[in-house]
């Protein structure tokens, strides 16, 4: 892609009105708009970083056999009724004007439950995992920390049934394994913690915490063992000893970057979800919900992977493979004609086409923060600048290397 065809451009100051550090550089960087609190525009770079992560998440979710659906977002009052949860502070509430009451979607345990009262009657329809990536309105009081606390946000939800509690369990760690796998390709840490189950359920829950001193959240975890909890669960405190190792136990602020639910059979009584089992006898269906949020994750990674010129995706979310830079009139011709191969091998390239001076070009190629940035100019003579966005080294290679290098996808 051209630079100078990007619909964004990257903005000279930071956002004034944006406490947060994501939302900070991912605005002046030209990824996303801010519309109003909690609510943001992906513009093509930062859908480009949105759809890479969304392609990992569903990765994992296919491998698990999950279907992937879509559920509408506007919900008729009846069904949140029968959860007993129209009245809960984060819902959006609206009339048609031509008569009836509707909720916007904020996670979709009812609409969920309500379709697989279609399709589910008898224990040899169990168990079923569906899917979708969609948009979740919820009405935060204070939306002030970028993607990570949005009024209109992505989000990955997964919902199983099963014809038992056991069933359940197995599926709830195969659940909680993707998850880890998802967040290792994504390079983020995230750490598995018990948790209360809030408007979703109230059983013990688990979320999956990004320890940065951005997040919301606050846990206790042990730095040798997996033990961690959300402090609004906390058996423990920090410097006492872990419960399962000995080591002494840490306090962080944490990033919920995703949540997994044993739901048992809430819904499935609250919308008459039933199953024969292989004697005969009507049971009610277990259930559970498991959410991840792409685009919370997406402000994660800017939280954690930045330094003082910009943002430093990981080459697994990166919006391009490389950045070529062209310095001069005189390798123009040079630059194009790399631009043009490297494109042929379906290398994901974003070339600075523009007229503008050198210094420009690197601190915006640093504030967008590609993994790889590529220089032509004169003094290159003939070779091509090669250097890793977060290291200072640089090394001048062949044409012919960087194809190959990048061709091959070890950028």
């Amino acid at each position: 892609m051209l630079q100078s065809g990007l619909f964004s451009k990257i903005s000279k100051e930071f956002p004034k009105d944006e406490e947060s550090l994501n939302s900070r550089l991912l605005i002046r960087a030209g990824f996303v708009k801010k519309l109003s609190a909690g609510v943001y525009s992906f513009l093509p770079l930062g859908l480009r970083v949105l759809h890479k992560i969304v392609d990992v998440v569903k990765e994992e979710m296919n491998e698990l056999g999950a279907e992937e659906m879509l559920m509408p977002s506007l919900v008729p009052k009846a069904a949140w009724e029968r959860s007993n949860r129209w009245n809960v502070d984060v819902a959006y509430k609206l009339n048609s004007q031509f008569g009836g009451e509707f909720g916007l979607g904020w996670t979709h345990e009812e609409v969920v439950s309500d379709i697989a009262k279609n399709f589910i009657f008898s224990y040899q329809d169990l168990p079923k995992a569906v899917y979708q990536i969609q948009t979740k309105f919820r009405d935060e009081k204070r939306p002030k920390s970028g993607l990570l606390r949005g009024r209109e946000f992505l989000m990955k939800d997964l919902y199983s049934f099963h014809a038992d509690e056991a069933d359940l369990n197995r599926y709830y760690n195969l659940v909680i394994g993707a998850y880890k796998k998802i967040f290792k390709r994504l390079n983020l840490e995230a750490r598995v913690t018990e948790a209360l189950g809030g408007a979703f359920t109230k059983e013990y829950t688990h979320e999956f915490q990004i320890l940065s001193g951005a997040g919301e959240d606050t846990i206790i975890y042990c730095a040798k063992c997996d033990f961690s909890q959300n402090s609004e669960v906390v058996k423990a405190r920090a410097g006492e000893k872990c419960p399962d190792c000995g080591n002494a136990l840490k306090k962080s602020r944490a990033i919920e970057a995703a949540n997994v639910f044993k739901l048992g059979t809430k819904y499935s009584d609250a919308f008459d979800l039933k199953f024969k089992d292989k004697s005969g006898n009507s049971k009610p269906v277990v259930m559970g919900s498991y959410g991840i949020g792409p685009s919370r994750i997406m402000g994660a990674l800017v939280e954690i992977y930045h330094d003082e010129s910009g943002i430093i995706w990981p080459e697994a979310v990166a919006p391009f493979q490389a950045h070529l830079i062209n310095l001069s009139q005189k390798s123009k011709v040079k630059s194009q004609k790399l631009y043009q191969k490297l494109q042929k091998q379906n290398v994901e390239i974003l070339y600075d086409d523009r007229d503008i001076s050198p210094g420009q070009k690197f601190a915006e190629s640093d504030l967008i923060g590609v993994p790889l940035r590529l220089v032509i100019s004169e003094k290159t003579a003939g070779k091509v600048e090669v250097k890793q966005r977060n290291s200072d080294k640089i090394k001048l290679v062949t044409e012919k290397e960087v194809i190959k290098i990048l061709s091959s996808g070890k950028g």
